[in-house]
């Protein structure tokens, strides 16, 4: 097979993997707030949201991170000089935390569908951050193909995590103050 179809797969199968990942955490928050609901809207929702997981996770999510993985090492065998190169050592190293992030997200996926819930949302919505974060290394790697810039990339990587954690902080605080102005509201309608 032509090497730049291999590298289309590729591309297109990260590409899947990566929205599996992101919609996988939402999902969790999603199944984590139905806690809080009143039943039977509770069992409903967490239902759904399990049976939404199951299906996100075994037939796009797993699916893609194997086919990604397969075209991956199907690139550096049709093009071994990959890896001599410090840049590819660079995104090896952070597609290996990506694996660790997959099989983290497994964890909490098996938690959840056996009902068991060890994280709030607020703790899943910044753990979503890290595909985040892992996804912007590797475009700017592959693309800039340096390892030198790399120095500037963790600097633009760790801004881009700090700005993350206070939109995340502050997303947390507007929707405390509309819930609270909602109880609020709640209680002066029914005085």
């Amino acid at each position: 097979m032509d090497f730049l179809y291999i590298k289309a797969l590729h591309i297109i199968f990260v590409v899947t993997w990566f929205a599996g990942l992101f919609y996988i955490i939402r999902l969790f928050i999603y199944h984590i707030e139905a806690e809080k609901k009143p039943e039977p809207a509770k069992e409903i929702l967490q239902t759904q949201y399990k049976l939404m997981s199951k299906r996100l996770w075994y037939i796009i999510t797993w699916p893609s991170a194997i086919l990604a993985s397969i075209f991956g090492i199907w690139m550096l065998v049709k093009n071994p000089y990959y890896l001599e190169m410090p840049w590819m050592h660079v995104k090896l190293t952070f597609i290996l935390a990506l694996y660790f992030y997959h099989y983290s997200c497994h964890r909490i996926y098996s938690q959840l569908q056996n009902n068991i819930i060890k994280y709030s949302a607020f703790k899943l919505r910044i753990w979503n951050e890290v595909a985040t974060i892992i996804l912007f290394a590797v475009v700017f790697l592959v693309t800039l193909k340096s390892a030198i810039n790399w120095i500037w990339g963790v600097v633009g990587i760790i801004l881009f995590g700090v700005l993350l954690m206070l939109g995340i902080k502050l997303y947390k605080k507007i929707r405390e103050k509309n819930s609270w102005e909602k109880a609020e509201k709640e209680v002066l309608d029914r005085e």
